[in-house]
């Protein structure tokens, strides 16, 4: 088939405008935060701390809503064994924010912290900050993996260029201006993305709904035409499956990087917390186009367009439906334009994972665990080249694996089940330590292992109540593949006993050292009985230095008026008050 010159025009308009706004973002803002003493290494990471409420709330809502999101949202609507009903990506995302803004936003930046690993390093050690770092980074790596796997499909589909050339293209300007700018660039260029994305689509669903080959998606919604109704329905012996995975995405949906680089890049706690609730209504906002998008699919008679008489289901081509109706039911202009919409979803999400990935392991395992003594230009030469390594790595994954959206489903649910206990207990329960932590670590890790992942044709080890063998055929070679399905709530009840094995084991740890029952030699971690000794007083100020005042934990400054804060939030609830504040936060280990 011939490339489309037109496709290749508006891709490459697309993409030069997103690398100009990235070029234009860092210059602008290329002195922003030096001025002010603040690190080089810390603005790339967290900006000035000053993104304001338009950036902000854009570039926190295109944090979710990438390629992953409204291309999944729409596949799932249109399948017919699911639709809308297990189409739980946009109000799952949403009320994680709403849930990440009510209660983790505020400690979180109150306190000053510049990843989110700095509070386990603080609190846990800086060996336990590592350990937490691998299920960070392997969620960050296989997103980023995972949505460009899913562009070079997406451009195959319509233009028909070489999938590996649409991929290697993409990440290399993902690359290149978020190692130029940093997070500015990267919040700058996702205002333009989440634009981008929400015109191209909801330009081309006029075009698609009033294809003579699509019937009324309101008919279609509750009755049968071209295959079951879009609404879609939840079986009672499915019901703890849909409950397991909403909560993954709710709460599994707060303990990442790309979400906390957002709220620690704010000007005060409080406004940290309204980005996160404008996020949470955008995100549902922009879900529409791709469920109206799905709802077409599931209602086109595909046998009248040019796509052929076999539906993409039948293909196993359902991931692809939306840019599928973008070709087959819309004018070639109004699809080219949809299609550089998705690019630009699959773009802003892939920056924040690499620039995420990068903070991380600058900051949290190459400074405080091996080089606490790093100068500032050190660490910024650090973040540049692991920008371009983790960036080149998930590009490699895209191009050489098949597997990758199991490998984000594994390492999703693994920040799920590991990652957020972890954040409720250094946050929020007092005298949990570094034995309970590695505790919950364990328990977690192997409650879901032992549950398997299909995806990645895992077997499970451990055979929870309601299992049941299920078949699936593949219809182009007619394979027939058996897999498990776990129907219990096994995520979730692994999330739960790795927050109460941290609890108590945390607990245990401490009465049996401080009664005495356990020798003091036996501290082996340094969790308990030292408490007041020079490595722990190293991970309660996250530096080397003996002093102890740092720039990064100096009181906020809110810039948010209280007419505006009160419109969307309680302030005196919320306010920045003494219990949250630096102060305060060292003297609890003291």
């Amino acid at each position: 088939m011939a490339v489309h010159a037109e496709g290749i025009v508006a891709i490459v308009i697309f993409y030069l405008l997103i690398l100009g706004v990235g070029i234009w973002a860092a210059w602008k803002n290329k002195n922003s935060g030096v001025s002010e003493g603040q690190d080089r290494s810390e603005t790339i990471m967290v900006g000035g701390r000053d993104i304001g409420l338009f950036v902000g709330g854009f570039t926190m809502t295109a944090t979710w809503v990438g390629g992953g999101y409204i291309n999944g949202t729409a596949e799932y609507v249109y399948l017919p064994d699911f639709g809308l009903a297990w189409a739980q990506a946009p109000f799952g995302y949403a009320l994680s924010l709403v849930v990440g803004g009510l209660f983790f936003a505020k400690p979180m930046r109150s306190r000053g912290y510049v990843t989110m690993l700095d509070p386990f390093q603080q609190i846990y050690g800086k060996r336990m900050g590592g350990l937490l770092f691998i299920p960070a980074l392997m969620g960050e790596i296989f997103w980023s993996a995972a949505i460009l796997s899913a562009l070079g499909a997406t451009l195959s589909v319509i233009v028909d260029i070489d999938i590996n050339m649409s991929v290697v293209i993409s990440a290399l300007i993902a690359i290149f201006y978020t190692l130029v700018g940093g997070l500015y660039s990267v919040a700058y260029t996702d205002v333009v993305q989440l634009f981008c994305i929400f015109l191209g689509l909801w330009v081309s669903v006029p075009f698609a709904l009033s294809n003579p080959a699509v019937s009324s998606i309101s008919v279609t919604a509750k009755e049968a035409v071209y295959q079951t109704p879009w609404l879609g329905k939840i079986d009672s012996a499915d019901t703890w499956m849909w409950i397991d995975n909403f909560c993954l995405l709710m709460l599994g949906g707060i303990p990442w990087q790309v979400y906390f680089q957002r709220v620690l890049s704010a000007s005060s706690a409080t406004y940290a917390q309204v980005l996160s609730f404008i996020a949470a209504a955008g995100c549902l906002v922009m879900a529409v186009p791709s469920v109206l998008i799905g709802a077409i699919g599931a209602s086109t008679d595909w046998n009248q367009t040019t796509y052929g008489a076999i539906p993409p289901k039948e293909k196993d081509q359902s991931d692809m439906i939306l840019p599928i109706v973008l070709q087959h039911l819309c004018p070639p202009w109004i699809s080219f334009f949809g299609l550089g919409a998705v690019s630009a979803a699959v773009m802003s999400s892939a920056d924040s994972s690499i620039l995420s990935a990068s903070s991380m392991f600058a900051r949290n395992i190459y400074q405080l665990a091996f080089r606490q003594s790093a100068t500032d230009r050190e660490i910024v030469w650090v973040m540049r080249i692991t920008i371009f390594v983790f960036g080149a790595l998930a590009t490699a994954m895209a191009l050489l694996t098949g597997t990758v959206y199991g490998l984000w489903y594994l390492s999703s649910d693994l920040v799920y089940v590991i990652i957020f206990p972890q954040l409720l207990s250094v946050l929020f329960i007092k005298g949990t330590n570094t034995y309970g932590s590695v505790a919950g670590y364990v328990f977690g890790l192997l409650l879901r292992i032992g549950g398997g992942e299909p995806y990645l044709k895992l077997p499970p080890f451990i055979y929870y109540p309601g299992w049941v063998q299920q078949e699936k055929i593949h219809h182009l070679t007619g394979d027939v593949e058996y897999f498990i399905q776990q129907r219990f709530p096994f995520k979730t009840v692994s999330m739960l006993a790795s927050f109460l094995g941290n609890v108590a084991f945390s607990y245990l740890l401490k009465y049996l050292f401080e009664s005495g029952t356990l020798s003091h030699k036996y501290d082996f971690m340094d969790a308990v009985v030292s408490k007041h000794s020079k490595e722990i007083m190293d991970k309660t100020t996250l530096v080397s230095s003996d002093n102890i005042i740092l720039s990064e934990m100096e009181p906020v400054k809110t810039r948010l008026s209280n007419a505006l804060a009160g419109t969307f939030t309680n302030t005196e609830a919320l306010s920045d008050d003494e219990e949250s504040s630096p102060e305060s936060l060292n003297n609890d280990h003291e």
